[in-house]
């Protein structure tokens, strides 16, 4: 409902702290939408398992960041409210409060409903007192043969100081006597990460349905350990053991001004994470008594609301474990990535600089160059279109460079490989790789250096900035000319993520958008100071400035009687800059629907506020990560792109790039995809005014309105799948499976 002229002229401070929602409450909102995906009945039974576990590992980068950042402010002192009012301490008491019931409520659901969903299902994860003697048997000896040889036990007494226990370990706090003496010591061993978290027993051994062996069973590691604990003691009695488990500060402390050597520098910052910074969360079982709690707590120098006890057991993101059992009835059906009809029937790289008249047979630049390409990941192959750019480009005679922003990538990148290839065959390739980008530093410092040796030149980025866009430039010969063609994506260029993540690329070569690039890279490498771009958004220069320009934009047309509009789909909306001009907008009359998966600070449907401003949140069984925006211009439709959200640290000490849509006809197709995402009743959620969210349901006998769903079948029906696109690794063409 548009406002009328006299609420929306009222003076109103936009910046008042009542308008905006608490970050971190809100991450952990997001957080709880993804655990609700474990307590859905309509998610396969296994798929439940892995949302606990992605809950739990979320929660561990949660701590190891946002929850260290704000222990380290409480000691500086530091007095800065957030934009919605709290003190750091208030934030991370608040974070407590919140955070205390969904883990129990994480850890009840596994052991009262999906552990014994599981056994009914012949999935049985038993504890060791439920073991016959045969099954104990096989165990012990497994135990003697397998993981004694690993263990380290280690005694804490006043020769012995508390052992330095490791980021995210799992641990027994053991105590043991001597009989001699009746003296108590206390003891530390750790459950090594370098086995299996969960032991199977051979089938033979398992438990049987009806005359036939379960899928799995078995038990977890630390029971194992736990019921041979006298083989670590000899001589002395096992009076007790509890398991306990620790997160530390793992963010890098990086210097960059001071250090003449980035590389180095990171290297030396990934040794010290890998021993990890100050505790922040200690996590014990409910019945861990007084004496471990206070001696645990003391050498660890925690307090007591730096505990987090559970019932069962510790550690849950090991449960991704069972998505490796063959048993696809209690998994999501097998995900089909199509090949774009375009891209079919591409032939291998010319040695020739001739484009090819007839349709067959063209290769990648011809279809580029005859129209715009978008394609959208999982549901289009990554591998049939990404991977296939960069191969084509590094074989092709008539590329002369290659130019690319790296900041993640998996570990046996083809991509990577694609341009280790074309370096040795002698083209010009330069790649920015982003060192600093957080828990993936390590990986990318092993590709810079394996780039380097074969010749590419490797840049790591700029000081006080990291660089997050995700841009390729293929510069190639044809007949008189040179042409510049580009990719520009939502997400990063990992094969392995773009089978879980949902993204988009554009393939241009619109020498606009070209030229745009070169100035980035020109900017990236040297030491250009770029001020101004021809089409794209690039951040930190111009994207904070235009954006807001165009929201103005709107809010003048609305201000005239002409419809505004704005539909913007994002990771995350934080920047109070941003979140006070949607609010403007909203009042002028603009009608504003937001897609945001995770934080969102803004709150929707205030009074005289944001009753224009609509937003949800979908959660499935892909990450969403693509970035849209939509502004509808007076009917003169724009609509973008890119790598950036709408957070301070994206527009403001970041590279960014959002491109806009020139293609009249992607356009349609990227508004057909926020129209179904809008339309979601099955995995969207409604954010309230008050932080909290509602998930859709079908209303009366609408019918299901699953967004994922409906984009794999749009993928499906727009491509002609045929026997020769299935990967045999002999055909260049394939599905991601």
């Amino acid at each position: 409902m548009a406002k009328s002229k006299k609420s929306a002229t009222t003076p109103i401070n936009l910046s008042d702290s009542q308008y905006y929602i608490n970050r971190e409450l809100s991450w952990l909102e997001f957080n709880n939408r993804v655990l609700h995906e474990a307590f859905d009945q309509r998610t396969p039974l296994l798929e439940r398992l892995k949302f606990l576990a992605i809950f739990t590992s979320n929660l561990d980068e949660f701590f190891m960041v946002r929850v260290a950042g704000l222990k380290q402010q409480v000691e500086a002192k530091v007095s800065q409210l957030s934009p919605d009012g709290r003190t750091p301490q208030q934030q991370l008491d608040d974070i407590r409060f919140t955070l205390s019931p969904q883990v129990t409520k994480q850890h009840q659901h596994f052991e009262q409903v999906l552990r014994p969903l599981l056994a009914q299902n012949k999935i049985h994860i038993l504890d060791y007192i439920e073991l016959t003697d045969k099954q104990r048997n096989y165990l012990d000896n497994y135990f003697e043969e397998q993981i004694f040889p690993v263990l380290t036990p280690l005694a804490v007494d006043p020769s012995h100081p508390f052992p330095y226990i490791s980021n995210l370990s799992l641990n027994l706090a053991v105590v043991v006597k001597n009989p001699e003496t009746e003296e108590e010591f206390f003891a530390r061993v750790k459950v090594p990460k370098v086995l299996p978290r969960f032991i199977p027993l051979p089938p033979e051994l398992g438990i049987y349905h009806n005359g036939q062996p379960a899928h799995w069973t078995g038990v977890p590691l630390e029971q194992a350990i736990a019921h041979n604990l006298d083989s670590l003691f000899p001589g002395m009695n096992i009076q007790e053991y509890h398991p306990f488990r620790i997160t530390r500060d793992a963010d890098l402390a990086l210097e960059e001004d001071e250090a003449d050597d980035l590389l180095l520098a990171i290297e030396q910052e990934l040794r010290k994470r890998r021993i990890g910074g100050t505790p922040v969360r200690l996590e014990i079982q409910s019945q861990t008594p007084e004496t471990v709690r206070s001696r645990l707590l003391e050498d660890l120098e925690l307090t007591e609301s730096d505990i987090y006890e559970v019932d069962g057991l510790l550690g849950l993101r090991d449960l991704m474990y069972f998505m490796s059992l063959p048993l696809p009835e209690f998994k999501d059906p097998p995900r089909q990535s199509v090949v774009p009809s375009r891209l079919q029937w591409l032939r291998e790289p010319s040695v020739s600089s001739e484009i090819p008249e007839v349709e067959e047979g063209k290769d990648f630049f011809a279809v580029i160059s005859e129209k715009d390409l978008l394609v959208h990941h999982p549901y289009q192959s990554f591998s049939t279109t990404v991977v296939r750019f960069i191969t084509h480009a590094a074989h092709d005679p008539n590329v002369l460079a290659i130019k690319m922003t790296l900041y993640r990538t998996s570990g046996d990148s083809p991509i990577v490989n694609a341009l280790i290839a074309a370096a040795e065959n002698g083209k010009q390739v330069s790649v920015l790789v982003e060192l600093k980008a957080r828990f993936d530093e390590e990986n990318n410092i092993y590709w810079a250096r394996r780039l380097e040796r074969v010749g590419v030149h490797v840049v790591y980025g700029l000081v006080g900035l990291k660089t997050h866009c995700k841009t390729i430039m293929v510069v190639r010969r044809e007949k008189d000319r040179m042409r510049r063609y580009v990719h520009i994506g939502t997400g990063n260029y990992n094969q392995k993520t773009a089978r879980l993540y949902t993204d988009l690329g554009l393939f241009t070569c619109n020498e606009e958008i070209g030229a745009d690039i070169t100035d980035l890279f020109n900017f990236l490498t040297g030491y250009s100071r770029q001020k101004s771009y021809r089409e794209l958004l690039v951040a930190p220069v111009n994207m904070r400035d235009r954006f807001l320009a165009l929201i103005h934009r709107e809010i003048e047309n609305a201000k005239n009687g002409i419809t505004g509009r704005i539909v913007a789909k994002m990771n995350s909306l934080v920047d109070p800059q941003i979140i006070a001009t949607l609010y403007e907008a909203s009042r002028a009359g603009v009608q504003i629907d937001l897609i945001v998966r995770g934080v969102c600070c803004l709150r929707p449907g205030l009074k005289d506020i944001s009753e224009n401003i609509r937003i949800i949140s979908i959660v499935g069984r892909f990450l969403e990560h693509s970035r849209i925006f939509y502004f509808y211009n007076n009917a003169q439709e724009e609509i973008y792109i890119g790598s950036a959200d709408w957070m301070r640290r994206n527009l403001d000490r970041r590279v960014e790039v959002i491109t806009p849509i020139k293609d009249p006809d992607i356009a349609k197709d990227l508004q057909e995809i926020l129209g179904i995402m809008l339309a979601d009743n099955r995995q969207a959620w409604e954010l309230q005014a008050n932080g909290s969210y509602i998930q859709r349901q079908p209303c009366d006998r609408a019918p299901e309105a699953h967004s994922q769903k409906s984009l794999i079948n749009m993928a499906l029906r727009s491509t002609s799948i045929s026997s020769n696109l299935i990967d045999t690794k002999k055909n260049s063409f394939y599905l991601d499976n």
